[in-house]
């Protein structure tokens, strides 16, 4: 029978609800348990493909095409294993899903409200993954901070779920802060009891307190918390701040969370996780033998987040390449042929960040022309790989004016265009391109050497594409179209000869980089940027 784990936030937001639910599933899942994590988000919003990334932090795209929150991309770099739309849910599909069933006339004439019509569709969602696999546990994060009005009929959704299925197989887990007063010298618990209490006027006793905290915590605050909060004192977990978040899955067990979870499940399981693999990364995280430094030119530096995915893929393929990959963000808004030579003297490698609209596009340019013409290895994502065709364009193909219909709608040299099937779209959330689809590579092309196969599946997420109206004008001129898709003839991957590493790509390879398997296109591009760095 399915268990059922749910994790609250408390006092704060940004404690890390997503990476103690990953953490606890990888555990789980290394005691060789079937886990999966679901995210609930509060936000009225259908999904965040319509949030600005300053909003909000990327937008993470699973295999069947579904936006979802950029926790997702946690569970997966955790688990190794992909989610899909069932993993995320938002209050604005909760209600979309209830008022279209009230359109449709299922609820009998029936005054439609929050308890039961939501609170019901927010229960079935909670088991709907269980419908698609045989899952042992499913741990679903409930976005938001406790005390929250957007979070009520969440709350509610729990403690009706909790009394439906029993206590022996649901279970909540409130992580919370143990701020540390300076001045005083004390950790203060108050916040925390005051955050139980919020959950108890909901109808739901915590089973595990989880507390964030810069400092150890001594045995009286541990007994004074489970004192206070109604929970036994082995049920009190010290979270504190870690150097990585790949090293919380190690201090959790320290913390014996994946234990406490399974005697309150009453499941018996002997051994050890094996977590033999995750220590072999950490090792080589925290031990690299080289540096380099990779510039990311992008527009939205401002929030870290926003460009999530790349900086956990360089991480993974730092660690590959036992080497420190120093990421420096550079904003594309600041880039000009003048001081172009200066703001990147240094780089081993240019990354070209994925993005939308024409704001920042003639310093990706100039980064791109930098790289090119000084053997400097590139990279570009998406808008980046776009970039790289019309700046080829620009200053080998000798048009200079060259542009994406994106940027200049006019352009008589239109080398990026809008794909023909979202001509007519005028409905923005959820109808790009997105999700999983096949590549073709061309054998002895880069794209080659570094996925060593002919055939590639990656994720999408965009609305412009190489215009293949000037694909031979390309060709003839020395640039490479080595990934193409079969069935739509897109061009996917872009190389140019006579460069040590020159590659752009379409889709959204960092959306695949997992602790177990790094993205092979950042780990390349490193492995380039370290022979750069050593020449």
């Amino acid at each position: 029978m399915t268990r059922y784990v749910f994790v609250t936030g408390g006092v704060t937001s940004s404690l890390g609800k997503g990476i103690i639910a990953a953490s606890l599933a990888k555990l789980l899942q290394a005691r060789g348990l079937q886990v999966t994590i679901q995210k609930f988000d509060p936000y009225i919003n259908v999904d965040p493909g319509t949030l600005n990334p300053y909003e909000h932090g990327e937008c993470y795209v699973t295999d069947d095409g579904a936006e979802t929150d950029l926790d997702l991309g946690h569970y997966e770099r955790f688990l190794n294993r992909p989610t899909s739309q069932a993993n995320n849910v938002t209050t604005g599909r909760i209600y979309q899903t209830v008022i279209n069933k009230e359109r449709e006339g299922a609820f009998l004439g029936k005054t439609v409200q929050v308890i039961p019509h939501i609170t019901d569709e927010i229960k079935r969602r909670i088991t709907l993954l269980e419908k698609e696999s045989a899952y042992d546990i499913i741990i679903t994060e409930i976005g938001g901070t406790v005390g929250d009005i957007e979070s009520l009929p969440y709350l509610e959704a729990i403690r009706q779920f909790r009394r439906d299925v029993g206590k022996e197989r649901c279970l909540v887990i409130h992580l919370t802060l143990i701020p540390y007063l300076k001045a005083a010298k004390e950790l203060k618990t108050k916040p925390t009891q005051h955050s139980v209490k919020e959950l108890l006027q909901a109808g739901i006793q915590p089973d595990i307190l989880v507390c964030r905290t810069e400092h150890p915590l001594p045995n009286e605050i541990r007994e004074k918390l489970a004192l206070f909060c109604n929970v036994d004192e082995r049920s009190v977990i010290e979270a504190m701040d870690a150097d990585t978040i790949y090293d919380v899955p190690l201090l959790m067990l320290k913390e014996k969370l994946d234990k406490t979870v399974l005697k309150k499940f009453n499941l018996k399981i002997a051994g050890e996780p094996d977590l033999g693999q995750w220590k072999d990364f950490l090792g080589k995280l925290k031990n690299p033998t080289h540096e380099v430094k990779i510039y990311l030119v992008g527009k939205y530096h401002e929030l870290r987040d926003a460009y999530k995915s790349i900086y956990e893929s360089f991480v993974h393929a730092g660690a590959v390449n036992e080497c420190n990959v120093t990421v420096i963000p550079i904003h594309s808004e600041t880039i000009d042929a003048e001081n172009v030579q200066q703001r990147l003297k240094d780089a081993d490698g240019i990354l070209v960040a994925p993005g939308f609209g024409e704001r920042g596009i003639e310093g990706k340019l100039v980064a791109i022309r930098h790289a090119r013409e000084n053997k400097i290895p590139f990279f570009g994502i998406c808008l980046g790989m776009q970039c790289a065709v019309v700046e080829y364009a620009q200053n080998v193909l000798g048009w200079k004016d060259a542009a994406s219909t994106e940027v200049n709608p006019s352009s008589p040299h239109p080398v990026i265009d809008f794909m023909e099937d979202q001509k007519n779209q005028h409905i923005k959330g959820g109808t790009m391109r997105l999700g999983s689809y096949k590549c073709k590579l061309a054998k002895g092309s880069l794209a080659f050497k570094i996925y060593g196969k002919t055939e590639i599946n990656e994720r999408h997420r965009h609305r412009y594409e190489f215009n293949n109206t000037y694909l031979k004008d390309f060709q003839d001129n020395g640039l490479i179209t080595s990934g193409i898709n079969p069935e739509s003839n897109l061009v996917e991957i872009i190389e140019i000869k006579d460069h040590p590493f020159f590659i752009g790509v379409q889709f959204h390879p960092e959306l695949k980089s997992t602790v177990e398997n790094p993205q092979p296109v950042f780990t390349h591009f490193v492995k380039a940027a370290l022979t750069y760095h050593q020449k």
